[in-house]
């Protein structure tokens, strides 16, 4: 497969300065902005993914009429809270 680059990427020398600081060892900058670039990435698709499971959810509430109450959300979430604290 052919590789591709990203565009040249203009910063302060503050920001380079940090950048070269964090590095670990082993580590180059440019590893460091790729590594960066796709956590960012996956990232975005996870809250895209996120907002479109939430949006089916709303138009199937309005389909069928069936919501749940904040107080049966809360249960669930303080349940689920509950039982991951225990597993650890």
């Amino acid at each position: 497969m052919k590789t591709a680059t990203f565009p040249s990427l203009r910063v302060t020398p503050e920001l380079r300065q940090a950048a070269e600081q964090i590095l670990q060892e082993g580590e180059t900058l440019s590893s460091f902005v790729e590594q960066s670039i796709r956590e960012s990435i996956e990232r975005r698709q996870h809250q895209q993914e996120f907002i479109a499971r939430g949006l089916r959810s709303r138009d199937d509430a309005r389909l069928t009429g069936k919501y749940a109450t904040a107080d049966t959300v809360i249960e669930r979430l303080e349940q689920m809270l509950a039982t991951a604290k225990t597993s650890k």
